[in-house]
């Protein structure tokens, strides 16, 4: 697999086999080298300043606009109809979800892609959404894209080989993949598949703000890789099938060749994978805790300055030195939504209900905070520095929305633990009136 390096950069990218596939010295020539068809795809609005303009030229085979009428895709769990159920505040924490025996793809209609939970809506261009993505085969001469929004993809077991419209990626769980607003993707497995999809309408994901932090930290932006162009130049005698995601209904449409005809294309909208290893961890080094919010690797911002639609957030393995310090998460009232997710190892606060490929969502205001055992251990440990999370790898999607749940989510997908609330039953009092605590 190879890659171009760096987040929103301009890249230029041609398949080795059509050498001087990319026009020179403009876009849209009269006639395109190789007899290609060029096609721009716009991320942004042509007016939007150049900082946050984003665009691509695709030079292609056969344009994208060939293909017979979309019809409705039947749909089962993929939804953005917030209000199916009642809402519900309590803290909520989900079981590892299951990948079934049946044959299923990433957008299998009853099985695949299932929502979770959300706020907003797409026609308004303004929401979120939570999916949870398991299967077991690969799309096979079907390709999805979605008209809503980008999907931030964060696999937990098994790879994924993701064939887009610029090139492939392989992703792997440790990884995180971006495919932004109308890009066309298949995702190809390699056996049981499972992971979450945090889909954002209306804006971009970004590299967040670094502040005081100064240049470097955070995630870096050459560590994000862009793939190279890549063409299949091959007819589909039953037909390939498009499925487009609208409003937050499925559609589909008939055509006779692969979207993936791309011979070149040039451009700053593109999709990208992060590889969370090569996150450089900014951590508290004298007393109490920094904020969660240095660990964002991406943000999705609101028009409100320094609120966030959503922050796609880790909890990665490091270093605790904090003097005179309780070290894990500390209880908490938060007027933004945490959505939590394991890929690997055991989480700090919670080492035993947690699970990973499960999950919980702690809603606005909804206290929460490391259980009973997490408690106890901490406030007696020796202070000395230790390395924490080793061999974990932990994650956030928070938002300053309010989501609601799903009916599958709450009902259908059976995994809802309900004895969740039990892991703060015995906390206990260990207030001393008549004397005071040392440190």
């Amino acid at each position: 697999m190879q890659y171009l390096s760096g987040f929103g950069n301009e890249f230029s990218s041609e398949d080795l086999r059509c050498p001087g596939a990319l026009p020179e010295g403009q876009n849209n020539p009269q006639v395109c080298p190789y007899g290609l068809y060029a096609e721009q795809l716009s991320g942004s609005a042509f007016t939007c300043p150049r900082s946050s303009n984003k665009r691509s030229w695709l030079y292609r085979i056969l344009p994208s606009v060939r293909h017979k009428p979309f019809q409705a895709y039947e749909q089962k769990h993929l939804t953005h109809n917030w209000d199916e159920v009642e809402p519900d505040p309590n803290q909520m924490r989900w079981k590892p979800f299951v990948v079934g025996e049946k044959t299923q793809d990433f957008v299998d209609v009853s099985h695949g892609l299932y929502t979770l939970c959300g706020a907003g809506e797409p026609k308004s261009r303004n929401g979120i959404a939570i999916h949870i993505y398991t299967c077991n085969v690969s799309m096979i001469d079907r390709c999805l894209y979605n008209s809503d929004g980008d999907f931030l993809i964060v696999p937990q077991q098994g790879k994924l080989l993701i064939l887009t419209e610029f090139g492939k990626i392989l992703v792997e769980p440790n990884e995180i993949c971006v495919i932004q607003q109308g890009m066309r993707f298949s995702v190809e497995v390699f056996g049981h598949s499972r992971g979450y999809i945090l889909e954002v309408f209306g804006v971009h994901f970004e590299l967040p703000d670094l502040g005081p932090i100064g240049a470097n930290g955070l995630a870096n932006p050459r560590d994000f890789l862009t793939p190279v162009a890549w063409y299949e130049d091959r007819r589909v005698a039953g037909g390939y099938t498009v499925i487009n995601k609208y409003q937050g209904k499925l559609f589909s449409a008939k055509q006779d060749f692969s979207p993936y005809n791309v011979v070149a294309w040039h451009g700053n909208y593109a999709p990208y994978k992060y590889n969370l290893d090569n996150f450089m961890v900014v951590n508290c080094v004298a007393f109490d805790h920094a904020d969660p919010s240095i660990f964002t690797v991406l943000t999705a911002k609101s028009l409100r300055p320094g609120v966030a639609i959503a922050d796609f957030v880790i909890f990665p393995p490091r270093w605790g030195v904090a003097d005179h310090t309780f070290r894990p998460p500390y209880y908490h009232r938060n007027c933004m939504s945490e959505f939590m997710g394991l890929i690997k190892g055991h989480y700090e606060a919670k080492e035993e209900g947690f699970q990973p490929g499960g999950g919980s969502l702690h809603s606005a205001m909804t206290p929460h905070g490391p259980d009973t055992d997490c408690f106890e251990k901490a406030s007696a440990a020796k202070l000395v520095p230790e390395r924490v999370a080793e061999g974990t790898m932990a994650f956030m999607f928070e938002s300053s929305l309010s989501m609601a749940v799903t009916r599958w989510g709450l009902e259908t997908c059976s995994r809802l633990d309900k004895e969740y609330y039990r892991c703060w039953e015995s906390l206990r009092s260990h207030f001393t009136p008549s004397q005071r605590s040392k440190h």
